[in-house]
């Protein structure tokens, strides 16, 4: 049993009920969990290989009558010497099932293949053109999709264009019962149901083919409301057409009513469909921060090529003003380079032979070399694209509440509709066809689920989008709802609080040697890990030690480490180590505790037993500590500190920056039972750690929050990154998760209200069908809109 996902976009959807109902069959599939996110027209499919395939699932979309849109892929292709070569390779792709189209150009050595994603896969593809003979790789990209949304926007313009045009002369015969003068054209029956004939069937044919196929597969959406209102008004205006044939009377005609509708409706839609765009541009905006080319060093000759093309162990020249093409280490050179638009960092960073460079930072003002590590989608500027990308298409928990009643609100309105009909035409005007039709009419084209379905996915994807701007990744939209409610923040204090590089700040010898003891010391601490031991590493180096090894070392967490240096035992740690060893402190407890008060992380050095003398190191608060820890307080969010640290140290640092509570000398097993802690006590709790020790409770927190300089592993087991290490954006995320959930609830209160409101209002008859269609064309305009108002809030 093996676990696969398949991701595809959706075409045809037009409602937040297609998307409901498309995720519903899916998941009612054994194996299958699905999420359709209407706002990125995207499907994200986990499914069991045991029991379904693909191409089932593919099958089960364009059964509902939605679309699967053709994926397209460049290929490089390689090793094609003539006409024959690529010709070949075109037929052979041509015929394979699933592959729509394929082009191979020789001259540009590439490819272009457009195929169904469930029916053939990627692999299935290059397979084939490596089984000919020749080598086929992936170009980077994300043409084909941009492509397909300008066409499609194009598409809306061009119909929208022959709506207009057809509908103004209808709309101006309204003109003449304001006593305006209408051409005697305008007024014939004839040419009114030559226009309103092709708008109906030509332009409103995507309403007809959408109703039919929502209800073929037993659901309803907001075509079926579209082709019920329009269809009514203008088959009764058909209907009087002909009855006037037959009596001679002036007909009662309404084909005004239809056209106008299905072109506000048109009007509604592309204007969505451009401002759903605008809720990307935080993508486009990542992209293009990406370099163009790289200058690859080869056999001795610098070549420029395009940065797709650059492969893990090439060689690169990167000149000062230049892009860092790719994710690096610096074989040769020194300069400082701008990471500001990965770490938010405003100031240069020093780099030198050896040090890591990041993709698409500047290099300011040195010439280097360096070599190629991370390439295409494993860089970190792909990696924040693709975490921005997967939270953009991820559904927040409060848009379940939109799902379900988008699920049920098209067959109410229609019962609605119904029950309006009826009442006007037995009740309220008896008998009189026109006004209970009227009536109706409105209350079917006012209702639109679409708005509830925009309310939350659109308010996300410019949410997370921010977020990214600003240098906070948030993993899904469900996180980012999360953050909102978080009132108690607990952070790891070394890399997060302070900067997370110790330096020994005092070291005290109660020996005459003060040189051995130092030697011995420096010794021991070798064999560790801990940053703690890196700085008394560091302080001996700075000291010209050449120290040697030790033996029989063994790090105790949260303690110390004991070891032996040339034959003698040594222990080095807290006053628990000395006690656990039976090591006596009492004469130097004062030199302790008077270290500890100034924050700094004191340990004893016992040597054959005895204690022998005391290190100190202190690990400075960075700059942006204190004032995030305003910020939090401004938030109403209670903070904590926990560390390994003694307590005095600890409380010293706390102090500092203003943190609220402090949780000493815990063990890196321990943090995750802090965090329960706090749970119990009802606060919803975010833990920040940048460390491999805080990923227990990074996982166990309500939001995990990883510092983006720490380690990979803290980061994966974290909610949300800071990816510049910046405190302040702890804050600012919260800030964000705040206003976006606001900017959601405001959406759906709209949505509902409007709905709410709106159908009372034109079942009483107050509405004209045409007022009632624009109103409901630009409900999801004003949505997608307000979500759009994100983008300028100050977090």
């Amino acid at each position: 049993m093996e676990q696969k996902e398949l991701s595809v976009d959706v075409t045809g959807m037009t409602c937040a009920s297609c998307s409901a109902r498309i995720e519903k069959v899916l998941n009612k599939m054994d194996g299958v969990d699905a999420q359709v996110n209407l706002a990125t027209e995207h499907a994200k499919i986990q499914y069991d290989t045991a029991n379904v395939e693909p191409q089932e699932l593919v099958g089960k979309i364009e059964k509902l009558g939605y679309g699967v849109a053709a994926e397209k892929v460049e290929l490089d292709v390689q090793g094609m010497t003539c006409a024959s070569c690529s010709s070949r390779i075109e037929k052979v792709l041509n015929r394979t099932e699933g592959i729509d189209a394929a082009s191979i150009n020789l001259a540009t050595e590439s490819g272009t293949v457009s195929y169904e994603p469930g029916a053939v896969s990627l692999d299935d593809i290059i397979g084939k053109v490596q089984k000919l003979g020749y080598d086929a790789v992936v170009k980077q990209g994300r043409g084909g999709q941009e492509e397909r949304k300008e066409k499609e926007i194009k598409s809306k313009e061009i119909h929208l264009a022959i709506s207009v045009l057809l509908t103004l002369p209808l709309f101006y015969t309204m003109l003449g019962h304001i006593g305006l003068p209408v051409p005697a054209l305008f007024e014939n029956m004839w040419f009114q149901f030559a226009l309103a004939t092709i708008v109906q069937f030509y332009i409103g044919w995507p309403f007809y083919k959408g109703a039919y196929t929502a209800l073929r597969s037993k659901s309803a959406n907001m075509d079926v409301l579209v082709a019920l209102g329009t269809s009514a008004a203008y088959f009764y205006s058909v209907a009087g057409m002909i009855a006037s044939l037959v009596t001679g009377s002036t007909p009662e005609l309404y084909f005004e009513t239809s056209a106008m509708l299905i072109t506000l409706i048109l009007v509604g839609k592309l204007f969505e469909t451009l401002a759903k765009g605008r809720t990307t541009t935080a993508i486009k905006s990542l992209l293009n921060l990406q370099a163009n080319e790289a200058t690859v060093l080869r056999n001795g000759e610098e070549e420029s090529i395009p940065v797709e093309n650059v492969q893990v162990g090439d060689a690169l020249i990167v000149k000062p003003g230049d892009k860092i093409p790719v994710d690096g280490r610096i074989d040769e050179g020194q300069t400082s380079v701008d990471e500001s638009m990965i770490t938010g960092e405003s100031l240069p960073v020093e780099k030198d032979q050896g040090d890591q460079v990041i993709g698409s930072t500047i290099n300011r003002n040195g010439r280097l070399q360096m070599t190629a590590e991370n390439v295409g989608e494993d860089t970190a500027l792909a990696s924040i694209v693709k975490t921005v990308e997967d939270a953009q298409g991820s559904k927040a928990p409060i848009q379940r509440m939109a799902d379900r009643i988008s699920g049920i609100f098209v067959p109410i309105i229609v019962g609605i509709a119904v029950v309006t009909f009826l009442v006007w035409y037995l009740l309220v005007d008896p008998m009189q066809l026109t006004p209970a039709l009227v009536a109706s009419i409105a209350v079917l084209v006012i209702a639109c689920p679409c708005s509830l379905g925009l309310a939350t996915p659109t308010s996300i994807m410019v949410g997370t989008g921010k977020g990214a701007e600003q240098g906070i990744l948030f993993k899904g939209g469900e996180y980012l709802e999360r953050t909102q409610a978080v009132d108690a923040v607990l952070l790891d204090k070394t890399g997060t609080v302070t900067k997370g590089k110790p330096e020994v700040t005092d070291f005290l010898s109660f020996t005459p040697d003060e040189q051995g003891l130092l030697e011995t010391l420096v010794a021991a601490e070798k064999g560790s890990e801990h940053a703690l031991a890196g700085a008394i590493v560091a302080y001996g180096t700075e000291n010209g030690l050449e120290a040697g090894t030790a033996d029989d070392f063994e790090a105790i967490p949260g303690h110390g480490i004991k070891a032996t240096v040339g034959n003698k035992p040594v222990a080095i740690g807290t006053r628990r180590l000395m006690e656990r060893e039976d090591i006596d402190v009492a004469a130097h407890d004062d030199d302790m505790t008077r270290l500890e008060a100034e924050g700094k992380t004191a340990m004893f050095i016992a040597v054959y037993g005895a204690v022998q003398g005391i290190v100190a190191v202190a690990d400075t608060v960075k700059d942006t500590s204190k004032q995030a820890i305003t910020d939090l307080h401004n938030l109403g969010i209670d903070t904590y500190m926990i560390t390994g640290d003694n307590q005095r140290t600890a409380e010293a640092i706390a102090q500092e920056v203003g943190i609220d509570g402090v949780f000493a000398e815990v063990l890196p097993e321990g943090k995750a039972d802090k965090v329960t802690e706090l749970q119990k006590q009802g606060r919803t709790v975010a833990m920040v750690g940048d460390g491999i020790n805080d990923a227990p409770a990074l996982a166990t927190a309500d939001i995990g929050i990883a510092i983006g300089t720490g380690t990979d592993v803290a980061i994966e087991s974290a909610d949300i990154t800071l990816i510049g290490g910046d405190l302040e954006n702890l804050s600012k995320a919260v800030s964000l998760s705040r206003k976006t959930m606001r900017n959601i609830r405001q959406n759906l209160f709209w949505a509902l209200a409007y709905n709410s409101a709106g159908v009372p209002i034109a079942a009483l008859g107050l509405l004209a069908p045409w007022v009632a269609g624009a109103a409901m064309a630009f409900s999801s305009v004003s949505v997608v809109t307000n979500s759009l108002r994100l983008k300028r809030v100050q977090v």
